[in-house]
């Protein structure tokens, strides 16, 4: 059974765990426990501190990509196709056999709905793997606000995630879509459903890895940091400078 059947199988049966990860090290201890491994665009934002993930680029996307292939054994790996890269599916197609062949990933994932089915109908055909994205688009979105509120957004989302499971999409992400909306998104498909601020009424979970770990200080309501790698390494990096202004770095033992 490949990976993509076995996320499949996982549809109100267990919940499916889902991390990002930008490098080898990180990625292979993701590995251990997550059933989806994203290299998401947020990588902008995260290490390059660009204001959008529209600054984002194919060729940024594919070496931090190649980088995680390293680090994963059995995990399901998907790469974004960043902004600019499937306005057609000629381009997309193009795009996306770049991005398999130099990363080796199992699957594309892309913004939007009704507009891009075609798009992702052409992938498909193509047999490329796609993962959709609802919700808030980082990609397009002008301000940030959580999606479901109003009647025909909720309308217009429920009938997007019926179209792009009908276009062939293995699983959608639904970033900040109001609790019930999410719940009635993820009743009506067959297809997993993976939320990003989207209550635990989807079939699995995604955040980015920086968030969980507290390495990037930033707060977000949809965002409970587990740890805070931050300040451990603040400690590390201060008792380092000490031993090496005090002289007691490098020591006999760490000599040659």
């Amino acid at each position: 059974m490949n990976k993509i059947n076995k996320l499949l199988q996982k549809k109100h049966k267990s919940k499916i765990v889902c991390l990002t990860a930008y490098s080898k090290n990180i990625a292979s201890i993701l590995d251990d426990h997550c059933d989806l491994v994203l290299v998401g665009d947020s990588l902008g934002s995260v290490l390059y501190n660009y204001k959008s993930t529209r600054q984002v680029s194919l060729a940024s996307m594919i070496e931090h990509s190649k980088s995680v292939k390293l680090g994963i054994k059995k995990s399901l790996m998907v790469v974004d196709m960043p902004h600019n890269t499937y306005r057609s599916s000629k381009e997309a197609l193009k795009n996306a056999k770049l991005i398999i062949s130099k990363t080796k990933c199992d699957a594309v994932k892309l913004e939007g709905g009704k507009k891009i089915t075609p798009i992702i109908e052409t992938l498909v055909k193509n047999k490329i793997h796609v993962m959709g994205h609802l919700g808030v688009l980082p990609q397009s979105a002008k301000s940030f606000r959580f999606k479901g509120k109003k009647i025909t957004e909720r309308n217009k989302i429920l009938n997007d995630a019926k179209l792009l499971e009908s276009a062939g999409v293995f699983s959608i992400v639904l970033e900040c879509v109001e609790t019930s909306l999410a719940k009635l998104i993820t009743q009506k498909i067959n297809i997993p459903t993976i939320g990003i601020g989207a209550s635990n009424n989807c079939d699995g979970q995604v955040l980015v890895t920086d968030d969980l770990i507290g390495l990037n200080p930033i707060n977000f309501r949809f965002v409970k940091k587990y740890s805070n790698l931050r300040s451990e390494i603040k400690k590390a990096v201060s008792k380092y400078s000490k031993d090496v202004r005090n002289k007691k770095f490098p020591s006999k033992k760490q000599s040659y």
